[in-house]
């Protein structure tokens, strides 16, 4: 992280300065599909952009790494509360995000602002009234969400869309939402997630893949003739891994010999674990805890089929926006089984590269699973068109081409 009286030198010995300021309340090196989203971005056009964002334990030695510079405010991440805290969170990423912008305006005169985290809104509103800047405002999902039922945040979130450049989307459903609650007549652009190999810092070669996904499945003590289901998530209730584990006792009586595999932690942690004890899955359920970047690639390739059956939590006010764990598991051939709610229709074709199955019902879920587990010629079909679109991306800059 850069010091603001350090700043001036840095831009004067530059020929050609970056004048993309690009802003994220999260970055790496803090885990998650957001922070991925924006540092995919940067990697796109190193030489243009300079990120700010909030700060994170290890992002120093991170930030001085990075081929673009990274400057972030004083950050509540870590800080763990109720409703006051969370508040005061927005608060202090809201005045964290604004004076650092305006500093940085004055050091490297940047043309443009991509704001890629909905959240803390106000202050890129704020900014385009004080800088002469235009800006692309990214909208990920629950942030569409969060403002509805406020008519002031209603109302500053609308003008927020109106005044932008251009509004960017995540999925075909985010961009839905925003048309269909908000009133603006800015273009959209839909740029989907995408999936970066080097995030899980091995090679992933054939051999290599073999070798790891056969000594995730010995730590878990599952044989190399059983099916693995696997699935990536925070473990709270929309994730709906609760259902997976209801379907894992049906296969069984069918006869199939299946595991399940949960990388994750969250809320609903010791919930799933009472329920796994209830239905005796104790060795077939296997609760592998927070999986790191660097030790995922291990779970992918230990598994044969991906599955997440989310669904929107009303009460919560979250929805999956697109999903980048299903554009992994294609990227390693696997076929995912997913609920065609919120952007995920963007990353599970149905019959392309995985099933799209009703959440709620018991029996279409049921004959996802139990094909997919007897049918492996499906599976690598599949998988493999997964791993085609997996490697598909679009390019940021074409919101400055127009």
């Amino acid at each position: 992280m850069q010091n603001i009286s350090q700043l001036t030198p840095v831009v004067q010995e530059k020929t050609s300065a970056p004048d993309i300021l690009v802003i994220s309340r999260v970055f790496l090196p803090k885990e998650g599909g957001i922070e991925e989203y924006a540092y995919n971005r940067c990697l796109q056009d190193p030489e243009k952009v300079i990120v700010l964002t909030g700060s994170y334990p290890g992002d120093k030695s991170f930030d001085q790494a990075q081929k673009f510079p990274v400057h972030r405010w004083f950050s509540l991440g870590a800080m763990k509360g109720g409703l006051v805290v969370s508040i005061l969170k927005q608060i202090v990423n809201m005045i964290g995000s604004f004076v650092m912008a305006i500093k940085l305006y004055f050091c490297y005169r940047y043309r443009y602002i991509e704001w890629l985290h909905g959240y803390d809104f106000p202050s890129i509103l704020l900014l385009s009234y004080l800088l002469p800047i235009r800006y692309f405002f990214y909208v990920h999902g629950d942030e569409a969400i969060c403002p509805l039922h406020n008519p002031l945040l209603h109302w500053l979130f609308q003008l927020t869309l109106q005044r932008a450049e251009t509004v960017v989307a995540n999925s075909q459903f985010t961009q839905d939402l925003l048309k269909e609650k908000f009133d603006f007549d800015t273009p959209t652009q839909i740029i989907h997630p995408v999936v970066r190999p080097e995030k899980f810092g091995v090679a992933l070669t054939p051999e290599n893949l073999d070798n790891l996904g056969r000594s995730i499945r010995q730590k878990h003590n599952i044989p190399e003739s059983a099916t693995v289901i696997l699935s990536v998530a925070r473990l709270v209730k929309r994730k709906g891994i609760d259902r997976v584990i209801e379907n894992l006792t049906l296969l069984l009586a069918q006869g199939l010999d299946v595991h399940y595999i949960v990388c994750g932690r969250g809320a609903m942690e010791s919930e799933l674990k009472s329920l796994t004890r209830r239905l005796n899955l104790e060795d077939r359920v296997h609760f592998a805890g927070y999986v790191p970047d660097n030790e995922l690639a291990g779970y992918y390739a230990a598994c044969d089929i991906f599955a997440m059956l989310t669904f929107y939590d009303s009460k919560a006010g979250s929805i999956e926006g697109f999903g980048i764990v299903y554009a992994e598991a294609g990227y390693f051939g696997k076929p995912v089984i997913a609920s065609p709610i919120g952007g995920v229709v963007d990353a599970v074709h149905h019959q392309e590269n995985g099933l799209l199955v009703n959440p709620n019902s018991g029996y279409d879920t049921f004959q996802a699973f139990s094909s997919l587990c007897q049918d492996g010629e499906l599976r690598q079909r599949l998988g493999a068109k997964g791993k085609e679109l997996a490697c598909r991306q679009t390019m940021h800059r074409i919101l400055y081409s127009s």
